[in-house]
């Protein structure tokens, strides 16, 4: 009798293990990668885009002698890039739209992601 409820237990827990793995598999997807510069106070390009529903990762390579800061409201996402060096930005799965960004230390440089 014991036995017999032990095994029960032993199945319904793998079961248990099997879903969640599957629901991981499919929650982790890879990521698309989108590329900015920072030179001369300037995004390049000015504008991007991205798949709709997918993660998004953004890398700012900072070309520049001083500090910048990738900032968005509507991202709500912020992060100083170092000058002369490459910050990376993720980003969750979006809604198709437009989602702007700028530099908050020179709100002149602006950019734009376009999601579809």
């Amino acid at each position: 009798m014991v036995a017999v409820t032990m095994m029960k237990r032993l199945i319904l827990a793998a079961l248990c293990a099997s879903a969640m793995l599957q629901v991981s598999a499919s929650q982790a997807q890879q990521a698309t990668e989108v590329h900015v510069t920072y030179s001369k106070g300037q995004f390049q390009p000015g504008e991007v885009s991205a798949p709709a529903d997918k993660p998004i990762t953004i890398r700012v390579k900072n070309l520049d002698a001083k500090a910048m800061e990738f900032e968005s409201k509507s991202l709500r996402v912020e992060k100083v890039v170092a000058a002369n060096s490459e910050g990376v930005i993720n980003v969750r799965a979006l809604k198709p739209g437009r989602y702007e960004f700028y530099d908050d230390f020179n709100e002149k440089a602006r950019g734009a992601l376009t999601v579809q």
